[in-house]
């Protein structure tokens, strides 16, 4: 694929992101605007990490920034390493909080967006990786109003040993993000990803960081407070109980008795359907329909509907069993020799 790199939109450690336009696109294999993340050879490695754990992920799931390819290119003489991504015309979520003024989002919102992200992280989960690097600024919002997990530079096996460094402590991922499991013993699986949800939740709704933590302030003194001692990061009082209990739930000293991806998609703070009047900046219209609870048999329908071409759709409500099943009831026997409309099962 032949392309044209566009004006630079965000910066990484070791990678530079800008906007790309195909301009060989035959037959509509690209979308017209992707990403580009490109890295010299220092951040080379980190790049090849990306596109194999993508890679192994796939593109199947909704809560995951889709991967579209690699090349390299040689710019200013140096060599190049380039990984196309889908675009987020939205930005990041870290992006969207700092333009509402240290205000954060309606707790539906955050709620939706919570959902979305606990479905990216069960897929990574159960693929057997930890993304390492969940935060506000990895989590990318698009036009459809989609909400999706990016940046696996950082993400490993579960269960892979984390090599230290000389002076024993190794960071990896975000301090304010961390884990007690990841400042004591080095660990990061996916019971770390579900603390840094908690955290990039705390932050979504309130506007602020779950620990608070002075600028200017040296990183270790943090990190002390998070793994040694009970304190927990904060949990807004006036988030809703759900939502407490939800982050309570991820808020667990201990990575065994923290509730997982799979678990957490099940509590009620994010078991929500879509709000339309939540959806502001969104490019199109999202349709919802209402939900009803689906019956365990035929006498818990609320009501029969019958067409009629004089009066349109009309509902009949009937108010006892007994009422539903005479409308069925016939007063001849049903001849079951004819076979004519009979359908086989098999």
């Amino acid at each position: 694929m032949e392309w044209v790199r566009g004006e630079t939109i965000g910066h990484g450690t070791f990678s530079t992101v800008s906007l790309a336009t195909p301009t060989n696109n035959a037959y509509g294999a690209f979308p017209q605007v992707m990403a580009v993340k490109s890295a010299d050879s220092h951040g080379a490695a980190s790049l090849a990490n990306e596109k194999w754990v993508l890679d192994i992920l796939g593109n199947d799931c909704d809560g995951l920034v889709r991967c579209l390819g690699e090349d390299r290119t040689v710019e200013n003489g140096e060599e190049m390493h380039n990984l196309f991504l889908e675009y987020a015309s939205r930005g990041s979520l870290a992006s969207h909080l700092k333009k509402l003024n240290g205000e954060g989002l309606p707790e539906s919102t955050v709620r939706r967006h919570t959902g979305s992200v606990l479905r990216g992280l069960r897929h990574i989960h159960a693929k057997g990786f930890a993304h390492c690097d969940l935060k506000l600024g990895n989590i990318l919002l698009f036009g459809d109003g989609a909400v999706k997990i990016a940046d696996f530079g950082l993400a490993k096996r579960a269960g892979e040993v984390t090599a230290l460094m000389d002076g024993g402590v190794q960071i990896r991922g975000t301090p304010l993000y961390m884990a007690p499991e990841s400042v004591n013993d080095n660990e990061y699986g996916s019971e770390a990803d579900v603390w840094a949800l908690g955290c990039a939740v705390v932050e979504m709704f309130s506007g602020k960081t779950a620990w608070s933590f002075k600028e200017g302030s040296h990183f270790m003194s943090l990190l002390i407070r998070i793994g040694v001692g009970d304190e927990l990061p904060r949990i807004p009082e006036d988030l809703s109980e759900q939502g407490r209990d939800f982050l309570s739930k991820c808020f667990v000293k201990d990575p065994k008795k923290r509730w997982t991806a799979e678990m957490l998609l099940n509590h009620p703070f994010v078991a929500v359907d879509l709000d339309q009047d939540d959806l502001e900046g969104v490019d199109i219209q999202l349709k919802t329909e209402e939900v009803f609870a689906s019956p365990r048999c035929p006498f818990e329908f609320s009501s029969w509907v019958s067409a009629s071409c004089d009066s349109g759709t009309q509902y009949h409500t009937l108010e006892a069993p007994e009422e539903r099943v005479a409308t069925l009831a016939a007063g001849s026997i049903p001849d079951w020799s004819v076979t004519n409309n009979w359908v086989i099962v098999r």
